[in-house]
């Protein structure tokens, strides 16, 4: 097979991995978290996520045998990269309230009791 074609194919696993990756971490994680967090969280991990699908890939398609050290190795840092972005989703769903409005405007609520048959103007 031409070089070309292999380029063209990572380059396409490359693509779909990415798109699934950042539609399976919003239905897994929850779209609201993803909202919460900074763009550059989400763009290193769901990167990096779908580099080490694409040479995982690329490990086993040039030995001999798929399973081998390269590999295994991209599967434990997948595994890792997984667990981080798990880890930044459960920071961002612990913390989604903390954001204290009334605190920084200095506005809060309060019950008025009226008596009955006293007018408000």
């Amino acid at each position: 097979m031409p070089p070309f074609f292999l380029r063209l194919a990572y380059i396409s696993e490359f693509l779909i991995a990415l798109i699934a990756i950042l539609v399976g971490w919003s239905e897994i994680g929850g779209q609201s978290h993803l909202d919460l967090m900074p763009w550059y969280d989400i763009l290193v991990l769901s990167t990096s996520l779908a580099l080490v699908v694409v040479f995982g890939t690329m490990a086993a398609v040039r030995h001999e045998k798929a399973w081998n050290f390269r590999s295994i190795t991209c599967l434990v840092a997948g595994l890792l990269i997984v667990g981080g972005m798990a880890a930044v989703t459960y920071y961002y769903h612990m913390h989604e309230d903390d954001d204290d409005d009334d605190a920084v405007t200095g506005s809060h609520a309060s019950l008025v009791h009226r008596p009955p048959g006293s007018v408000c103007l």
